[in-house]
C-alpha cells in the first residue's frame, strides 16, 4: 500500500489581550488562561485594549481555519499534523527536521505580531527544502511592501490609486499629482491593520494627524493613496498552470450607518459585533457587465503573476463612478475560511471547502515534483 502524503498545517500562535488577564491558544487549539508557554506575551500592536476585548477574529479565527483545513485534508486521505509557530525558531526547525513532512500547509502570517516575519518563516521552509503551499518568501515580502507593489503594477500599465509615502523625517505635504480625499494606512501591514473610519482624510491638517498616528503606532512609514469612493471588488485566483480567476466577489457596504466611509476597516474585517463588521457583507458573484468582468479578471491574473503569487491569492479592486477598475492590493495566501471572500468565490465556482484545500495542495505538490 502506498504511503499517505504527510501534511503539516503550520500557523502562528495567536495571543489575545494585555499582560494583565491575557489568553492564548494552546496546543489543543483551545483558548487558555494565563501566560502562554515558551514566550512572553505583549499587547497586539496598534490595537486599543477596548478593541481587544471584543471578539477579534484575526486572533482566534486562525484556529478555526486551521481546524477546518485539517479536517478537509483528513477527508481527502492525507495524514496531518498541527504545529503552532512562536518566537522560538529553534523549536520550529527541530520539528521540521524530525518530522520531515511531505508538505507544509502554510498559515503563518506573523510571529509575535510582526508581519515582516511571514516571509522569514517561508524562507525556513525553502532552506530546509520542504515544499509548502502558497507564495515564496520574495513574493510575501514584496506584497507586504504596499508602495513597492503599486510601483510594480503601475510600471506594467495596471491602474492603482496615486499615492505618497511619508517616513518619520519627511515633511508632510501634498505631493504633485495626488489629491484629496486620501486614505492613510501603514505601508507594511496587511489584513486591514491600521485602517479605521478616520483613515480617510480631506485636509492637510487631518493628513498630518493621521500620518503621525500611523508612524507612532506602527513604527513604519504611512502610505496615503487617493480614496476612490466606489464599489469594492475582489478576485480570488486558484492554481498555477494556468491560474484561474474565480467569480468576482463584491463588498456590500449598505449596512453601514450614515456618515461611515465605505471601506473594509480592521473592524469590518475582523471584529465581530461592531457596526463596521455587521454592516458589511460579501456578495458573489458581483453583478457587473461581462466585458468589465473579463477585464478585471485579466488584470487580476496579471497582478498575480507580477508579484509572484503561487497556488492561491486574492486581488482587491475599487471601481470609480464611471466603472474604471483600480487595484488596491495583492494578497498572497489569503484567508480561505468559510466566511472569507476567497471561499465565497470558490463556492460560486461550485467548489466545496475540501475541494479548495485539495486544489491548493495539488498545486503545491505539483511544483515540488
Amino acid at each position: 500500500m502506498a504511503r499517505k502524503t504527510r501534511i503539516a498545517v503550520l500557523y502562528n500562535e495567536p495571543v489575545i489581550g494585555t499582560e494583565a488577564g491575557r489568553k492564548y491558544i494552546g496546543e489543543n487549539g483551545q483558548l487558555e488562561e494565563g501566560p502562554p508557554p515558551r514566550r512572553a506575551s505583549k499587547p497586539v500592536r496598534g490595537k486599543p485594549v477596548a478593541t481587544q476585548a471584543l471578539i477579534d477574529l484575526s486572533e482566534i479565527g486562525v484556529v478555526e481555519e486551521m481546524e477546518d483545513i485539517k479536517s478537509a485534508l483528513n477527508s481527502l486521505g492525507y495524514r496531518t499534523a498541527i504545529f503552532n509557530v512562536d518566537s522560538d525558531f529553534s523549536r520550529l526547525i527541530e520539528y521540521l527536521r524530525e518530522e520531515r513532512p511531505d508538505l507544509v500547509f502554510n498559515l503563518v502570517e506573523s510571529v509575535e505580531n510582526e508581519s515582516a516575519q511571514e516571509m522569514n518563516i517561508a524562507g525556513v521552509y525553502e532552506l530546509m527544502n520542504i515544499p509548502f503551499t502558497g507564495a515564496g518568501p520574495l513574493a510575501l515580502g514584496t506584497a507586504l511592501n504596499k508602495p513597492r507593489v503599486k510601483d510594480i503594477l503601475a510600471s506594467h500599465g495596471i491602474r492603482t490609486p496615486r499615492f505618497a509615502v511619508f517616513r518619520v523625517k519627511d515633511r508632510i505635504a501634498m505631493q504633485d499629482g495626488v489629491s484629496f480625499p486620501l486614505i492613510v494606512k501603514p505601508a507594511h501591514e496587511d489584513a486591514s491593520v491600521g485602517i479605521d473610519d478616520s483613515s480617510v482624510v480631506y485636509s492637510l491638517p487631518d493628513l498630518r494627524k493621521r500620518v503621525r498616528f500611523i508612524q507612532t503606532e506602527y513604527d513604519q512609514p504611512a502610505l496615503a493613496e487617493e480614496y476612490i469612493d466606489g464599489r469594492e471588488l475582489n478576485v480570488a485566483i486558484l492554481g498555477n498552470k494556468p491560474p484561474v480567476a474565480l467569480p468576482i466577489s463584491e463588498i456590500d457596504f449598505s449596512g453601514l450607518t450614515e456618515g461611515m466611509h465605505k471601506i473594509v476597516s480592521y473592524e469590518a474585517k475582523w471584529v465581530h459585533g461592531t457596526v463596521a463588521y455587521e454592516g458589511t457583507r460579501g456578495v458573489c458573484p458581483a453583478v457587473i457587465p461581462a466585458q468589465l468582468e473579463a477585464h478585471i479578471k485579466e488584470t487580476a491574473l496579471q497582478a498575480y503573476s507580477l508579484i509572484g503569487c503561487r497556488d492561491y491569492a486574492r486581488i482587491d479592486f475599487r471601481l470609480t463612478k464611471d466603472g474604471v477598475p483600480y487595484v488596491l492590493e495583492v494578497n498572497p495566501n489569503p484567508d480561505i475560511s468559510d466566511d472569507a471572500g476567497f471561499a465565497r468565490s470558490a463556492r460560486a465556482q461550485g467548489y466545496t471547502f475540501a475541494e479548495i484545500v485539495g486544489k491548493i495542495v495539488e498545486s503545491a505538490l505539483e511544483r515540488s515534483r
